[in-house]
């Protein structure tokens, strides 16, 4: 059979044993498992899967049928977490919602099986570490393949977390730590600006898959996403942008060095509740604050102007004057965006 195919075999059985908790029962449906008793905000959390996103799931292609309380608040079983997590895990490696939906559960492990079996393969003994969940192994392994310039090595360590983590867990607790602390050791002159370089062009494909997930409701507040004119770095926005397709927003991603009359229009078309910038080059010429007052001046009162970067607190008097809101950090950009999601409909 071969020491590659042993391995990945290994690798293989011990992350299934975390994606479903129970992977040898899995298949057949017990009293307990089919019990339904966990409510759509409990399912959303431990799947990684958007309230809107699972609605869009269960009424178009019927991938799981909760019961219904009585007052008629969706219910969920063990066993439609396991399916719906199997689900998840397929669709983003590619395979099409419509034709998963249909399939038992035996067939959406086997699937998911051979994606990893394919993944592993494809990679060296080395990038073959135990599988964990341990958030802190993730970040000394995405380091260290750092250091060594190794993108392929990189991109492997954060493949395998997004099968363990959910996209806000992936962005919050990987991602972003990664890329501050490979900044600080730029800064330091520990690491040369090629190895910030590498590593961002692997987050920055990473957040954009994350980030361009694929809407199938169409539901949820739409949210327009990119950096002003003149600022070319998007890292911070690729974050956003993941961020709040991960809460079930409808995102739209712009990319960086966007006009704000495009920007406008961007919003419009879309009918967007808020709009987020990225802001992280000092503004010398004054531009920049006249392009964000023109955006202010082209789109609708109602419309949610949500500012953030690492120059955007040097702009705090500008940003009061236009209504900005400013982000400063992962908990205030997701207590933001729950906060809007729930001003526009919430879940139920």
């Amino acid at each position: 059979m071969g020491l590659v195919h042993y391995m990945s075999t290994t690798y293989i059985v011990q992350l299934m044993d975390v994606i479903t908790g129970r992977l040898r029962n899995i298949v057949p449906h017990t009293r307990e498992t089919d019990k339904p008793r966990h409510p759509i905000q409990v399912v959303s959390r431990r799947t990684g899967i958007s309230t809107d996103l699972l609605r869009a799931w269960e009424r178009r292609y019927g991938a799981v049928t909760p019961r219904r309380s009585d007052t008629q608040r969706r219910l969920y079983s063990d066993q439609d977490i396991d399916r719906l997590t199997l689900l998840r895990r397929a669709t983003e490696a590619g395979h099409s919602i419509g034709r998963l939906a249909t399939l038992a559960d035996a067939d959406l492990l086997q699937i998911v099986a051979e994606d990893l079996t394919a993944t592993m393969s494809r990679s060296t003994p080395e990038e073959r570490p135990e599988a964990s969940t341990s958030t802190d192994d993730t970040l000394r392994d995405a380091l260290e393949a750092a250091r060594r310039l190794d993108s392929r090595g990189l991109r492997t360590v954060l493949q395998r977390a997004s099968l363990l983590l959910s996209p806000g867990d992936l962005v919050e607790r990987v991602c972003v730590p990664l890329m501050r602390t490979l900044g600080d050791l730029w800064h330091r002159g520990e690491l040369g600006i090629a190895h910030e370089h590498m590593a961002t062009a692997v987050v920055r494909g990473l957040l954009s898959d994350l980030a361009l997930f694929p809407d199938v409701s169409g539901a949820g507040p739409g949210l327009v996403v990119a950096t002003p004119r003149g600022q070319q770095h998007e890292l911070g926005a690729l974050v956003v942008a993941a961020t709040a397709t991960a809460t079930g927003w409808r995102v739209t991603y712009l990319g960086p060095d966007v006009p704000a009359t495009d920007i406008a229009e961007g919003a419009r078309r879309i009918e967007a509740e808020a709009i987020a910038l990225s802001i992280t080059l000092p503004d010398r010429t004054g531009d920049l604050v006249d392009e964000l007052r023109s955006l202010r001046e082209q789109i609708s009162n109602d419309t949610v102007l949500i500012v953030g970067g690492m120059a955007a607190p040097s702009f705090v008097p500008q940003l009061r004057d236009l209504g900005a809101l400013l982000l400063g950090d992962m908990p205030s950009l997701r207590a933001i965006l729950s906060s809007l999601r729930s001003e526009n409909g919430g879940d139920r």
